[in-house]
């Protein structure tokens, strides 16, 4: 069986035993915040729980360090729909320490993307066209600098209303405790 079987067949007994009923609620968010926080699988629930949060108080994002760094990206794209659209009025971006994205060299990973078959003229192209893959895959080397640094990017962006607070957060993955790295309400207009 693969893993797809297994998650389906998970997914037809929780239609089946009505186990979706116990997360009803709608699609804007209970605490008017959206959360963009690392993919690290320490944080799947860890990062909600351990701050009281429950399923329908906040817009939940992911990406490999919680980083923002583009300022159209998807990531920046999801945060401003969630404001305009979806009832929000703080941002909350957190990282955390021991995060694999801080410590990610972009070497083996593109060693390992032309293991898997993408050939060595697709980066050529990437670079001719200005993609830079290797500063693209570099993580970053301080986890408070890194939340700094992306909390400026959302709070400056030209389309996020000043008066929106962007707070930063750096959790400890084996303890939950979290630490204020930007107290948003401090910079809002």
């Amino acid at each position: 069986m693969t893993l797809l079987d297994d998650l389906l067949q998970a997914n037809e007994a929780f239609v089946k035993n009505e186990e979706f009923k116990a997360f009803t609620t709608d699609k804007t968010p209970n605490k008017k915040a959206v959360f963009l926080s690392c993919m690290d699988t320490r944080l799947s629930e860890l990062s909600t729980k351990a701050l009281g949060l429950k399923n329908g108080d906040i817009k939940q994002l992911k990406n490999a360090g919680a980083v923002v760094s583009h300022p159209y990206g998807s990531t920046m794209r999801s945060i401003l729909v969630a404001v305009y659209a979806l009832n929000v009025d703080e941002v909350y971006i957190m990282g955390h320490h021991d995060c694999g994205f801080g410590a990610l060299k972009p070497e083996p990973v593109i060693e390992e993307m032309k293991a898997r078959g993408i050939d060595a003229e697709t980066f050529n192209t990437l670079k001719n066209s200005g993609i830079d893959v290797t500063n693209w895959l570099k993580g970053f080397d301080s986890v408070e600098e890194s939340v700094t640094e992306t909390v400026s990017n959302v709070k400056n962006h030209p389309l996020l209303a000043q008066s929106i607070p962007v707070h930063g957060l750096v959790m400890d993955p084996e303890t939950g405790k979290v630490d204020v790295i930007v107290n948003g309400y401090e910079n809002v207009k």
